[in-house]
């Protein structure tokens, strides 16, 4: 834990941080005040995006290639469309009003007022951010938040940066920052605190700290703008009046600025900026596009979004309103330090009629009542932490799973994103292509996203993703179930859900299809909202009557010849397969898909669990159980069946492939050993016979399948342990399970030292090769970012390890030993001589994986490579980067480096480590 949140000599021990009536520490019960609408503590949090420009919505081109539309180049003077970014950004939960941190070294050609990184086409391994940032703490109501950003001191080398990408190719690594040896000459440390002093309340402390061989100089500019609503005709904004900002003539008391900031929908604010250190000069302009340096028409206000830029960076000094107002103001600090030397700046932003008593009263807030807000927060939060994460962890372990839950909560986002006003444009402004409407999310104008969701990465990925958010979702539970639900109810509401039952995929096409994980994550939020007998029903019954509507839309699209055999294309991994599996095939035929018949029958088992749920406390819902019940049995019979056009298994290798089936009625495996053939471990569920004849009707239906069709019923196993009578439900029979845990705990297959590999490590000395009508198509293993080009530029599911898919096969042996018991043992890994029960092999890979963020013997964390910075220096040794995939050899972090969403699933494989039987539960609620 960082020094800033040990807490002082002075402030309240944490352990008296407890409400003494209810034992409650202070940030659980502003949770339950938020729930209650008592209190919107949840109102103002880390909803700015990093990245805006290069987004599906900003882009109004002809030929929908995002990037170039909208180039970084642009940002700094373009006003956005559909949302805004910043560095360490902070809004209400609908944009309206922002605040962020933006800085300048002296030498830089730019404001750093956002973070730099390489466009999809630029990287050599896709879109990369080039800068480095973390996310070191945030409790769920965001009452207390940190963030920390690295600035060098020399010149950005943003053409540096490019051409060393450029130069690259896809065997290559990326050219990181580090690379360029920039920061060897002395960087800045600017970390960012935020705490609320009540729901409209927050304080902001910008400490910089010198890293560099010399006294310095820094521009510290703390921002307020609004996002422009005023310019496009909206009719949803609340906003038919042009907001303003405008410097008080009364300072608010020696020794700070004040800023009124009115918004028609959002009530009036004032904005203090602390003078008592260091002088700052108040800047202001107005959040509209330089239209005559972009596209060289006359601007419509002589002061635009890119002033401060011209006037610090270009010395324009006209570029900025001398009436001190508009819809965008900064506070220009400069500060000089020497080598080693910190300092700090503040702001307070407060709801005009809950006017913040400091130390004189409401003339001053930033002497020691400001000060001391701020450590009771940080106190707060580690009373939190306290509980929620579990005393056995190691220091470690604990820094581990807590910036791993930090970065979980800082990557939710205000997302607007309304389809029918993006395809038709907007009043004013120059129109669409008309090929919009035919392109596109065409058929998604029903889309109206107007909602703080949890992103994958707030720079790559600044777009919801639903199986990611369903990941996170379970991850989430840890330390805000409320918020969890309200995010897997909200992608099944009629605004996101399209009218045929799918859910929205992506903003580049909303209509792809990723795994159904929905369910699955509903039941575990469910398990982890109380103890059984004090949950959440009513949750669960709203996402079960949606869900059905999706599983139908499954069923009618993805099994077209109704065998109950599914495609389903990439299914959100990024073409595992031989060739694009969205695309039409190489061959006459269809493909049918190993894993996309394995997610169907892991959804239609987990509705069934969801169904008896339910039927506990309601008996209609009994029939849907045997619906799903059935459904499942047939799935089963079908992925397991033999003979010429009929099912996924191939007993001769003891897998399960995809297969081609031909138009002249032959059938071509592909036999490319990848998590493919591994899906359908997932789909596994015990039911105890004593709790199902509670539900008589569903029971008698269950035992008359099991009892009149002998032939579908060989996939039900029933075994006695301990007086209990369990049934187990699984795609694989017993022999099936034993092979195929085989190639998962072969070190020369899946089992890599730091978790379980995307594909088999066979691969890389016998790649799969398929020649079809002349054209060649290959498979080989490659441990890091791919080597070849598929869908989305890279095809990384070729041997990196991915948390979520380590995750479900964990998670799914625990069930597994659930039915089998301790009887059940398995050499692990394969050729060791050591057995061990299911439960202790799903241990021994939760601790593989963690092994990914913890210091080895020589300090160093997998995760970060070689890097010697992140291994030696006290500076950057306890940070943390959650990235999107790992090196299935060395455990090196890939692709997006904040991908804490469902990267943050290493906090539930600490608790597996530790033995708690549910993985999402934190310390509590551990009798399931």
């Amino acid at each position: 834990m960082s020094q800033a949140n040990q807490g002082s000599s002075t402030s309240p021990h944490p352990e008296t941080l407890k409400d003494p009536e209810t034992s409650k520490d202070p940030e659980t019960l502003r949770l339950e005040e938020d729930r209650a609408r008592a209190a919107n503590w949840k109102r103002w949090g880390p909803y700015v995006s990093e990245r805006q420009w290069g987004t599906v919505r900003e882009d109004y081109s002809e030929d929908g290639n995002c990037w170039d539309y909208f180039p970084h180049d642009h940002a700094r003077s373009r006003a956005y469309r559909w949302g805004e970014d910043g560095i360490a950004g902070v809004c209400d939960r609908r944009g309206r009003l922002c605040c962020s941190i933006a800085l300048w070294n002296a030498r830089d050609p730019i404001l750093k007022e956002r973070l730099f990184g390489l466009t999809g086409p630029q990287g050599n391994h896709g879109e990369d951010v080039k800068e480095l940032y973390y996310y070191l703490d945030s409790t769920p109501t965001h009452s207390y938040m940190k963030f920390l950003y690295k600035y060098p001191q020399q010149e950005y080398p943003y053409q540096q940066i490019e051409a060393g990408n450029r130069e690259r190719g896809v065997s290559d690594p990326e050219f990181e920052l580090e690379d360029t040896g920039v920061l060897s000459a002395g960087y800045w440390d600017v970390e960012v605190e935020y705490a609320k002093d009540s729901p409209n309340s927050l304080l902001t402390e910008v400490k910089i700290t010198n890293h560099g061989p010399k006294a310095d100089i820094l521009h510290v500019l703390p921002t307020l703008w609004y996002r422009n609503t005023w310019i496009w005709g909206c009719t949803h904004e609340g906003c038919g009046l042009k907001p303003k900002m405008k410097l008080q003539k009364e300072t608010g008391g020696e020794g700070q600025r004040v800023v009124h900031a009115w918004h028609e929908s959002l009530e009036d604010y004032e904005w203090s900026v602390d003078q008592s250190v260091h002088k700052a000069e108040m800047l202001f302009t107005e959040n509209e596009t330089n239209t005559k340096k972009l596209f060289n028409v006359d601007n419509y206000t002589p002061y635009v979004k890119d002033a401060f830029h011209r006037y610090i960076v270009q010395n324009e000094k006209d570029a900025v309103n001398p009436a001190m107002q508009g819809t965008k103001a900064s506070a220009h600090y400069v500060v000089t330090l020497e080598p080693g030397e910190s300092t700090t700046v503040r702001t307070r932003l407060w709801q005009k009629d809950e006017a913040p008593e400091g130390d004189d009263g409401a003339a001053h807030v930033f002497g020691g009542a400001f000060e001391a807000i701020m450590e009771r927060r940080r106190q707060e939060a580690d009373v939190f932490y306290k509980r929620v994460l579990s005393p056995r962890l190691s220091i470690e372990e604990t820094r581990v799973a807590r910036q791993a839950l930090a970065g979980l909560l800082w990557t939710k986002q205000f997302y607007h994103y309304i389809v029918k006003d993006w395809l038709g444009g907007d009043l004013n402004q120059p129109p669409p292509p008309s090929s919009r409407h035919f392109g596109r999310n065409s058929e998604w104008g029903h889309l109206f996203n107007l909602d703080v969701i949890s992103m994958p990465d707030k720079w790559e990925y600044p777009w919801y993703a639903s199986w990611d958010l369903a990941f996170h979702c379970v991850a989430l539970a840890f330390v805000d179930a409320d918020y969890a639900k309200d995010q897997l109810i909200l992608f099944l509401r009629e605004w996101y859900m399209h009218p045929n039952g799918q859910i929205p995929a992506y903003e580049f096409a909303l209509g792809d299809v990723n795994p159904p994980v929905h369910a699955w994550a509903a039941m575990n939020v469910y398990r982890g909202s109380g103890r059984r007998g004090a949950r959440d029903t009513a949750f669960l019954a709203r996402t079960f009557q949606k869900l059905s509507l999706n599983f139908t839309w499954w069923v009618n699209r993805k099994d077209p010849n109704g065998r109950n055999l599914f495609g389903g294309g990439f299914l959100g991994l990024d073409n595992i397969g031989v060739f694009d599996r969205s695309r039409p095939l190489p061959v006459a035929g269809q493909l049918e898909q190993a894993d996309g018949t394995a997610w169907m029958a892991f959804f239609c088992v987990t509705m069934l669990d969801m169904a008896l749920t339910l039927a506990e406390s309601d008996p209609v819902y009994e029939d849907m159980a045997s619906k799903y019940f059935e459904h499942f049995i047939l799935i089963v019979d079908a992925i397991n069946s033999s003979g010429q056009g009929r099912g996924l298994w191939d007993e001769e290798d003891g897998f399960y492939y995809d297969f081609i089936r031909k138009d002249d009625g032959t059938s071509m495996p592909l036999k490319v050993r990848s998590l493919v053939g591994l899906t359908p471990l997932f789909a596994v569920l015990v039911l105890v016979r004593e709790e199902l004849q509670a539900l008589p009707g569903f029971y008698k239906r269950s035992r008359w399948l099991i009892n009149n069709r002998p032939d579908l019923a060989s996939r039900v196993t029933f075994m006695s342990e301990g007086g209990s009578r369990r049934m187990l439900l699984a795609v694989p029979t017993k022999e099936q399970l034993l092979r195929l845990l085989r190639y998962l705990l072969d070190e020369d297959e899946f089992l890599s030292p730091h978790g379980i590999r995307s594909l088999s490590k066979v691969h890389e000395k016998s790649p799969f090769v398929l020649d079809i009508g002349g054209e060649k198509h290959e498979v080989s293993y490659v441990s890091g970012e791919s080597n070849t080009y598929l869908f989305g530029g890279n095809s990384n599911w070729r041997g990196p390890i991915w948390l979520p898919m380590n995750f479900l096969i964990i998670t799914s042996l625990k069930r597994y030993h659930f039915f089998y018991g301790d009887q059940l043992k398995v050499e692990c890994p394969v050729g060791s001589g050591n057995h061990m029960t299911l439960e202790e092999v799903a241990v021994f890979l939760a601790r593989r994986l963690v092994t990914v963020f913890l210091p080895g013997g020589d300090g160093a964390r997998p995760c970060h490579g070689e890097s010697k910075a992140y291994r030696d220096d006290p500076a950057w040794k306890d940070l943390l980067l959650f990235y999107e995939f790992f090196d299935g050899e060395t455990g090196r972090g890939c692709g997006a480096s904040h991908q804490t969403g469902w990267t943050a699933l290493v906090a539930n494989c600490l608790n597996i480590t530790l033995g708690y039987s549910h993985a999402g539960l934190g310390r509590y609620n551990t009798d399931e």
